[in-house]
C-alpha cells in the first residue's frame, strides 16, 4: 500500500506542468524616451586666427588661463610690414633733416633780405623750400603711422572674454591665416551637444525635457532641448541637438554625458521585457497564460521606438500574464505560472 502512494506520487511529480516565470500586466506611467551620449561644450566658443601670415615671436596666454576682452593673446611678427614700418622711420628721419636745412637755409636768407643782401625772390624762394620740406616730413610721418597701424595687427587679441581651452601652437611657429592659435570658451556657462539619428530627430522639439548624467556617475540633473539642426549631416544620417542644463553648472569642456530626452509619457502604458517577445522584427507576438494555466499566443504591436524594454502599443491588457522565457514552452502547452516582479515601468 505504501509503495502504491509512492509510486502514485512520483508520478504526479513528474507529470505535474512545468513552472514557467510569467509577467503579469500592471499599466503604469511610461517615458517614451531616447537615450543618447553628448559632449559638453561651452555656450559660446570661438577659434581665434591671424589675419595674416607670420612667425609667432611672442605667446602671452597658455591653456586654462582667464582673458578680458580684447586682451593680447600672441605678437605675431612679418618680415614685410616691419620692413615697410622701418622704411618708413628712415623716411621721416629724412624729411626731418631735409625740413632742419630748409629750415636754417630760410633763416639765413631772411637775415640777408633784411640788410639788404639777399633779393626778395631768393627769400620767397627758401620760405617755398621750408613749406616743401615740412609737408614732406609730414607726409613721411604719417606714412609711418599708416604702416605702424598696419603692423599693430600681428599683435592678436582676444575676441571675447573667456577662458583658453586650446594653443596648438609654440613661440617660433610660422603660421597662415588659417592656423588655429587659440580656441576660447566663454565662461557664461555650459550645452550638450549630441547627434540623433534622423528616423528619431523628427519626434524632437526645443522645449523637451531631458535627464543627464556625466558618464560613469550616477547623479542626474535636468536639462533641456534649445535647438534642433534642420540639416541631417550626410557623413553620419544625424542631426545635431543642443540641451541646456536647467541649472547653471560648471563642466569640463569635451566631457561625456549620458542623456536621456523624454520625448512622451502614457500615464497607463505597458511595457515587458523585449526577450519575451517572439518574432520581434516580423510578427511581434508573446506567450500568455490564460486562466486555465495553459500557453495562448497573443499578437502584439511594439512602438517603434529604441528603449531597453518593448512598449506595448496593442495586444496586453491588465492582468494578463506574459511567459517571460518562451523559449522554455510553447502553444497550447500546460503550464504552472510564477509571477515574477514586473520591470520599472520608466524608460
Amino acid at each position: 500500500m505504501l509503495g502504491a502512494i509512492l509510486l502514485a506520487a512520483l508520478g504526479w511529480w513528474f507529470m505535474r506542468p512545468p513552472d514557467v516565470a510569467v509577467l503579469r500586466i500592471e499599466p503604469g506611467s511610461v517615458e517614451v524616451a531616447l537615450s543618447v551620449v553628448g559632449r559638453v561644450r561651452p555656450e559660446n566658443l570661438v577659434d581665434v586666427r591671424s589675419p595674416n601670415a607670420g612667425q609667432i615671436v611672442r605667446l602671452l596666454h597658455d591653456d586654462g588661463d582667464v582673458v578680458a576682452l580684447d586682451a593680447p593673446l600672441a605678437i605675431v611678427r612679418s618680415m614685410v610690414e616691419q620692413a615697410q614700418t622701418e622704411a618708413g622711420s628712415a623716411r621721416v628721419t629724412a624729411a626731418r633733416a631735409e625740413a632742419r636745412r630748409a629750415g636754417l637755409a630760410f633763416n639765413r636768407t631772411r637775415t640777408l633780405a633784411e640788410r639788404g643782401v639777399a633779393s626778395t625772390a631768393a627769400l620767397d624762394e627758401a620760405r617755398a623750400a621750408l613749406q616743401s620740406a615740412e609737408a614732406g616730413l609730414a607726409a613721411a610721418s604719417a606714412d609711418r603711422r599708416a604702416a605702424a597701424a598696419l603692423t599693430g595687427e600681428f599683435t592678436i587679441r582676444a575676441p571675447m572674454a573667456g577662458v583658453v581651452l586650446v594653443r596648438p601652437i609654440d613661440n617660433g611657429q610660422v603660421i597662415s591665416p588659417e592656423t588655429l592659435l587659440f580656441q576660447l570658451g566663454s565662461r557664461d556657462g555650459v550645452e550638450l551637444q549630441a547627434d540623433v539619428d534622423e528616423s528619431y530627430a523628427d519626434a524632437l522639439r526645443p522645449g523637451m525635457s531631458a535627464r543627464a548624467a556625466l558618464s560613469g556617475s550616477d547623479d542626474t540633473f535636468a536639462a533641456r532641448i534649445t535647438e534642433v539642426s534642420p540639416r541631417v549631416d550626410p557623413t553620419t544620417g544625424g542631426r545635431l541637438i543642443k540641451l541646456a542644463p536647467v541649472q547653471r553648472m560648471s563642466i569640463p569642456p569635451g566631457r561625456s554625458v549620458d542623456v536621456t530626452i523624454i520625448v512622451a509619457r502614457h500615464e497607463a502604458g505597458i511595457v515587458v521585457p523585449r526577450q519575451a517577445v517572439v518574432d520581434a522584427t516580423t510578427a511581434p507576438k508573446v506567450y500568455v497564460v490564460d486562466q486555465g494555466g495553459v500557453v495562448r499566443t497573443r499578437s502584439i504591436e511594439i512602438a517603434d521606438w529604441p528603449s531597453l524594454d518593448a512598449i506595448i502599443e496593442s495586444g496586453l491588457a491588465a492582468g494578463d500574464r506574459v511567459v517571460l522565457a518562451p523559449a522554455e514552452t510553447g502553444p497550447s502547452t500546460r503550464v504552472r505560472a510564477r509571477v515574477q516582479r514586473a520591470p520599472t515601468p520608466e524608460r
